[in-house]
């Protein structure tokens, strides 16, 4: 299990390295191995099915629009998962010296409308499409997350749930479905394990086989 601190030294090299997980996990020494999500996803899903991976590592919500234009032309379902990358460029701002905790909400909020604002237009670009959409939350239960930085990725995934709320968008909750230690890589903080990934995958497929999109009802996952 890595300390706080090594998972601390991940996520700042993760931000000296431009964002780029891949990157990150190799110079933090991952070998791979264990199967990628998509590869779970695929495994999972109803045969005739094609999972796609349009994610590029690092990307926050303000650059997701760009993968759309990579998007297939037989796409029939879409899943969303964008604002951990948002989350972590925080980081910086999150260390800000405040003189009272009515000065740190006031930081914070700041991050949040930020986020809130690329998050309704890309939700809103995405809806466009007219395809079913699913979102996900940010998962929380990392090994060795403080409860300060727990409390600041609740209020990110407030802003995910409300704007999917509003939509009548559902939502695959990751804080309900990778809750054990076993669920990260033990390499990499931001990345889930092969444990992680199966349970991700399997969740994510059945909610997409099952919910009833036309209902425009945000149903939590």
């Amino acid at each position: 299990m890595y300390s706080y601190a090594q998972r601390i030294r991940a996520v700042k090299l993760y931000i000296k390295l431009g964002r780029r997980l891949n990157a990150t996990i190799r110079q933090l020494g991952y070998v791979a191995g264990a199967p990628a999500v998509i590869d779970q996803v695929q495994k999972t899903v109803p045969v005739g099915w094609k999972a796609s991976l349009l994610a590029v590592d690092g990307d926050t919500s303000i650059q997701v629009p760009d993968q759309i234009n990579r998007l297939p032309s037989d796409c029939t379902h879409l899943v969303l998962s964008a604002g951990g990358n948002d989350a972590m460029g925080c980081l910086d701002l999150m260390g800000t010296p405040a003189s009272n905790v009515m000065g740190a909400l006031g930081t914070l909020s700041k991050m949040l409308a930020s986020f809130e604002q690329s998050y309704k237009v890309l939700m809103a670009e995405l809806l466009s499409l007219n395809r079913p959409l699913m979102v996900c939350t940010i998962y929380d239960s990392v090994p060795g997350l403080v409860d300060p930085l727990k409390l600041a990725l609740a209020l990110f995934n407030d802003v995910i749930i409300r704007n999917a709320a509003s939509r009548g968008v559902p939502v695959l909750d990751l804080r309900m479905i990778c809750t054990e230690p076993g669920d990260y890589s033990t390499k990499s903080p931001i990345e889930p394990s092969s444990q992680g990934g199966s349970k991700i995958a399997t969740k994510m497929t059945s909610a997409m086989v099952g919910h009833d999109f036309s209902s425009e009802i945000c149903v939590i996952y």
